[in-house]
């Protein structure tokens, strides 16, 4: 089968970061499911694992986690799926990725593709559609309030993969205010095109710009890039006993100037469920199904923003730099072997 991987980890720029290989096509045993993939998506966490995991010596690292694409067989043990269904899932970061034209992926942590979505835009959604549900409803549970604070939450990277997502999932489940942080005027347009109420400019100071709201300190900070830059202006902004959380990798993070305030701090890894086999690693399979049947309701829409074909090195390789520049708007998806 074809595949993209890499031998030694390195820079986007090196003529080896990424090549077009053949590899066997797996088998399925047990709760795994064989997909023959359709589209891939790129995250940031594609570009980390390049920078810095080289594999084993003579071995191929192959990345991806987002794909959707048809179940082509199933393990002895499956029993949520059958060989033809249409799936999307985010994958484990333990297991070879799908950057390949077949997959093997656990059932407990797929969902049934959105009948009404395209490949390209289905594949946009998974991993940041698991990291914003958890981080939303399970690690801020911001559906319980904080007592005294505006009912508000501020998304920093609004216009990124997971903000994207973030802000409709909030805005068809709660009534909590979202206010976005975007510093270009694409991206400002992005993000009040997905729902958010306000949208403050995260290349000036944060906290001055929230308080001239008018709506009080908010009681939820979410952190999906940049957080050792912002964390000052976090702790300022955020209301006492309030609830904040990050996604990204800070060298350093300092929370001390939180103790005043008592805020919590909350870090979210969506592959935390996949990678330690935890008893409710099915909660990622029913939520992407509670997505894709807000996809179908109309309540959400694809966060998708442009489509590569086909699935090779060479447009693998032009959205890793994509990735890596910063300027990413949504996600970039690649389509078809």
């Amino acid at each position: 089968m074809k595949a993209i991987g890499y031998r030694t980890a390195g820079a986007i720029d090196s003529a080896k970061a990424l090549e077009d290989i053949e590899l066997p096509r797996p088998k399925a045993t047990g709760r795994d499911i064989l997909v023959e993939v359709a589209a891939i998506s790129v995250n940031p966490v594609d570009t980390k694992v390049r920078r810095r995991a080289s594999p084993e010596a003579g071995e191929w690292k192959i990345l991806g986690w987002d794909a959707v694409g048809r179940v082509a067989e199933i393990g002895e043990a499956v029993t949520t799926f059958k060989p033809g269904d249409e799936v999307f899932y985010a994958g484990s970061i333990t297991r070879p990725g799908a950057n390949s034209q077949f997959h093997l992926v656990d059932e407990r942590i797929v969902g049934h593709k959105p009948k009404s979505l395209s490949n390209a835009e289905a594949a946009a959604l998974p991993l940041t559609a698991i990291t914003a549900w958890e981080m939303l409803f399970d690690r801020l549970d911001i559906r319980r309030a904080v007592p005294g604070a505006a009912n508000a939450i501020l998304i920093v990277g609004g216009a990124g993969g997971v903000g994207s997502i973030a802000i409709q999932l909030v805005r068809a489940l709660t009534d909590v205010t979202v206010i976005a942080t975007a510093s270009r005027p694409e991206t400002q347009d992005w993000v009040r095109e997905l729902g958010a109420h306000h949208v403050v400019d995260h290349g000036k100071p944060i906290a001055e710009q929230v308080a001239a709201l008018g709506i009080g300190a908010p009681a939820f900070v979410f952190s999906t890039t940049e957080t050792q830059r912002h964390l000052d202006e976090i702790v300022e902004l955020i209301a006492p006993q309030g609830r904040f959380g990050l996604i990204d990798d800070p060298e350093a993070l300092s929370i001390m100037g939180f103790k005043r305030k008592a805020v919590s701090i909350h870090w979210e890894l969506m592959f935390t469920r996949a990678i330690f086999e935890t008893p409710d690693m099915g909660e990622q399979g029913k939520l992407l199904d509670e997505v894709g049947e807000l996809i179908d309701a109309g309540n959400i829409r694809t966060t998708l923003s442009q489509v590569l074909r086909p699935i090779n090195a060479e447009n693998l390789k032009q959205a890793h730099a994509l990735i890596e520049s910063g300027r990413a708007k949504g996600k970039i998806v690649l389509e078809g072997f």
